[in-house]
């Protein structure tokens, strides 16, 4: 068993055991989720990224995923190490991105509204 950080999660989950978790609590074959993500992500691609072969697809394959699954890519981004998870004062956690927007010291509401915003113009 691996151990839970504050906001619940297991630190020692990889990408490809969440991954593979979620795709069999869905009850998609690989080829069910390669259909669903109009073949962005291959069937093959995806059991190698179960099996820890790959561990950073791109954040254009993460975001399929992420879609596809119904869950959050700000925690597949982080498991592919693209996002880390940074305190902040009230003792809660965000994600910190390097380089990002980071010379307008943003709160972590601008933050979120971001990231909404990023989520509206990719699936445009």
């Amino acid at each position: 068993m691996g151990t839970k950080e504050p906001d619940g999660t297991d630190s020692t989950v990889t990408l490809g055991k969440y991954l593979a978790a979620i795709r069999s609590d869905r009850r998609f074959t690989l080829r069910q989720v390669e259909e669903a993500t109009d073949k962005a992500v291959s069937n093959a691609y995806l059991s190698q990224l179960e099996n820890d072969k790959i561990s950073k697809p791109s954040p254009n394959v993460l975001n399929a995923l992420a879609e596809v699954y119904g869950v959050d890519l700000d925690r597949l981004m982080e498991l592919a190490g693209y996002i880390t998870k940074v305190k902040i004062r009230n003792g809660g956690a965000r994600h910190g991105r390097v380089a990002t927007f980071s010379e307008f010291n943003l709160t972590a509401e601008e933050e979120s509204e971001l990231l909404k915003y990023l989520k509206f113009l990719r699936q445009k």
